[in-house]
């Protein structure tokens, strides 16, 4: 079996996170950057899939030099080798876009019987890029993917959302996303650590993914939305401090009245 695990480098939801001044978009350079911890789950699945079934593992990422990090440690983790896409034209890109370029780096890798991402990165969650990335390869999606299977041929998936829960089927080559019940990841091992500054990882670009077309009128980096303006969270306001001198009810019963809230 081969998969392809997606995975994306993202600012640490616990650390001061800052806009650049020109277009908006997250200064990255700035923030402390770590593996989105959904993708570490979609690599675990993969990687119980491998030691289950005999699968070899891909993880693909696209980004800065620094999105070598996140490759490594999934590599650290288990898997066999790296694709890392590169390319200064894909700064700000947005759903499309990146799910053209993540598409095209998966067929580089060969016969792909599974593909498997996180529902939704921390920074965008625009939880969309999996579903374009199966549409764009012909496969079978299978999202919100709580609890996985696969056996004969075919993948089998318990799927919840806040509509409610489903069963889900369909053949081999297919794309999962999965949510962060599916599993909890490893954390890797000093070997593995250590094994993964050897193993491959492969480095692409535009021109790289589509030789025979030009990356600019192709329309691969079409920015389709744009953060017009930014403006800081306004700080905290001191709340009303009630005083209970024996009316305390009373006047938190007014307050909500006054505000319509009772």
């Amino acid at each position: 079996m081969n998969i392809v695990v997606l995975v994306k480098q993202v600012p640490d939801t616990a650390a001061e996170r800052t806009l650049s001044g020109t277009d908006h978009t997250l200064d990255r350079e700035g923030a402390d950057l770590v593996l989105d911890e959904i993708n570490e789950r979609a690599a675990e699945e993969a990687l119980t899939l491998k030691e289950t079934a005999g699968a070899e593992v891909t993880v693909v990422s696209m980004g800065p030099d620094s999105a070598l990090d996140a490759i490594r440690t999934v590599l650290a983790m288990g898997a066999d080798r790296g694709i890392h896409v590169r390319d200064d034209r894909l700064r700000g890109a947005d759903v499309v876009t990146t799910a053209k370029v993540l598409a095209a780096a998966v067929r580089t890798v060969g016969d792909v019987d599974l593909v498997l991402a996180g529902n939704a990165t921390t920074d965008g969650q625009a939880s969309a890029v999996p579903a374009v990335v199966a549409d764009l390869l012909g496969l079978p999606q299978l999202t919100q993917v709580r609890e996985l299977r696969v056996t004969a041929g075919r993948v089998r998936a318990e799927r919840e959302t806040e509509h409610g829960e489903a069963t889900l089927d369909a053949p081999l080559p297919a794309l999962v996303s999965v949510t962060e019940k599916i599993n909890e990841p490893r954390y890797p091992s000093f070997k593995g650590i250590m094994a993964a500054r050897k193993k491959p990882v492969e480095t692409v670009g535009l021109d790289d993914l589509f030789p025979d077309a030009d990356a600019d009128a192709a329309g691969f980096l079409v920015a389709r939305t744009r953060v017009v303006e930014a403006v800081p969270r306004p700080a905290r306001t001191a709340g009303v401090r009630v005083t209970d001198d024996g009316s305390a009810g009373r006047q938190v019963a007014d307050y909500l009245i006054a505000r319509k809230l009772l």
